[in-house]
């Protein structure tokens, strides 16, 4: 029997707050197209790519029938005053491009690249710039573009 695919949320909790919030926004889209969805935390940004690389490779090793519609990644990266934030920025967002390229996986990309909090809070706050919501509404059109494809029966 198969179960209905899920939408994976992998937010990292870095800035809990910013976090929350745009899960928040993710959510109230999810559930208003009736999309079922799991949440999966990760400490930071860096970690995202690989959560979702665990959530693959788990349903290719273990052979089950649960699949995943796409993925939702959500989470903060603010400018400090050396180069990590570069790298974390660059190479997440490269990590989840080829992800999504080489497993044709839907993806939200929800990952704020911020020079301060301020701007942070802007975009995910819901009732502002809403990003959460706006990598819900991606992943759930590029599921659709799937299915358009007839890349997925569901």
């Amino acid at each position: 029997m198969n179960e209905t695919p899920v939408i994976q949320i992998v937010e990292a909790r870095f800035y809990e707050d910013i976090a929350d919030e745009l899960v928040k926004g993710a959510v109230q889209v999810l559930e208003q197209a009736g999309q079922p969805y799991e949440r999966v935390s990760v400490p930071g940004v860096f970690e995202i790519p690989a959560a979702v690389h665990f959530s693959i490779r788990a349903l290719e090793v273990h052979s089950i029938s649960r699949r995943f519609a796409g993925f939702i990644a959500l989470g903060c990266v603010i400018r400090g005053e050396t180069s990590h934030y570069d790298y974390v920025c660059s190479e997440s967002a490269r990590s989840l491009m080829d992800l999504s390229i080489r497993n044709s996986i839907a993806l939200g990309f929800g990952i704020l690249t911020c020079e301060n909090y301020d701007q942070a809070w802007t975009r995910a706050a819901v009732d502002q710039k809403n990003k959460g919501g706006d990598a819900a509404r991606a992943c759930l059109r590029m599921i659709e573009i799937k299915k358009d494809l007839r890349l997925t029966t569901q």
